[in-house]
């Protein structure tokens, strides 16, 4: 836990991720998880994953804008993403991240922005999903994804298993009849607010992920199981068997570059699954983020990095 909250610590660094970012797609080893840095790139990525049969989820890294002006870039973007996924005729949506569309500066502009952005999925036949930030953001997110549920209908959103308040969130939502994207959570919390330990949130995940795949979920919620771990990928399986649950109700959602043997079970046991592909050039937070994740297998990178930085640093 200690190496993971160093992380994360460090993803909020201007000067630590600035450092990344200059030398991530250059020497490679941001492409494990980051698809690229333009649209082109990330299309080309998700092309050969179509052809296999996954689901694509494109997602534009970038949070925290600060002026109205970026917020409607970053606007332009998603509905060129959806136009480039219609052009390369490649099953799947884009998911949104509410600071990237002016959050923070004010939760109108958000909320307008968004339902530009789902009103031209719909046209076109397509959803949205609504990402999930750090916990301060979790009440405006919610609001503005009910907001665009009930007047486009075709949105969906993450809830985050390691915060305490999710079980009461899933009760709330349920009338809406959302897709719910279950995933254990990427911030660093307050364990006031979140279990501090990864057995409660992994009981947390199994215990909502019972609520969304069990006979008592009879209020239409359609299940995306986020999650890379195998415990939890095989609680899922049970849960689907024993409850002869269509393809029509659940999909696995994995991330671009992880666990790609899992995703080719689940891909050849026939189950639905969509591969959540970022880009960017905002990608460092992102990509340190999932470092945390596994802090073991990447100190080296980090290391090196923070090397070169204090190096550079000396030498200015």
């Amino acid at each position: 836990m200690l190496m993971r909250d160093f992380i994360l610590w460090l993803s909020t660094k201007k000067r630590v991720t600035s450092a990344i970012a200059r030398r991530g797609m250059k020497q490679g080893f941001a492409r494990r998880f980051v698809a690229g840095e333009t649209l082109a790139e990330a299309i080309a990525a998700a092309q050969p994953l179509g052809r296999a049969g996954y689901g694509v989820i494109l997602n534009h890294l970038g949070e925290n804008v600060s002026t109205r002006e970026q917020a409607e870039a970053a606007r332009s973007s998603y509905i060129a993403m959806l136009a480039a996924l219609e052009k390369a005729k490649l099953a799947g949506n884009i998911s949104l991240k509410p600071t990237q569309l002016g959050l923070d500066l004010n939760q109108d502009l958000c909320l307008a922005l968004s339902i530009e952005i789902a009103e031209e999925a719909k046209r076109l036949g397509r959803t949205i999903e609504i990402d999930m930030e750090a916990s301060a953001y979790t009440d405006r997110t919610l609001a503005i994804f009910s907001a665009v549920q009930r007047r486009v209908g075709n949105a969906g959103i993450a809830l985050q298993a390691y915060l305490r308040r999710s079980e009461a969130d899933l009760d709330r939502l349920a009338p809406l009849g959302p897709k719910i994207r279950l995933v254990k959570g990427a911030y660093r919390e307050s364990k006031i607010i979140a279990f501090p330990s990864k057995p409660e949130v992994d009981a947390n995940y199994r215990q909502l992920l019972t609520r969304m795949l069990g006979p008592e979920n009879k209020s239409g919620i359609f299940a995306a199981i986020g999650t890379h771990d195998p415990e939890m990928i095989d609680h899922a399986r049970h849960l689907i068997n024993e409850n002869d649950l269509k393809r029509t109700h659940y999909e696995f959602q994995m991330i671009y570059g992880i666990r790609r043997d899992l995703q080719r079970q689940l891909l050849a046991e026939g189950h639905p699954i969509h591969i959540y592909i970022p880009f960017g050039a905002d990608w460092c937070p992102y990509f340190m983020r999932r470092l945390a994740e596994r802090p073991a297998n990447s100190w080296f990178v980090l290391r090196s990095l923070l090397a070169e930085s204090k190096a550079e640093e000396k030498d200015a």
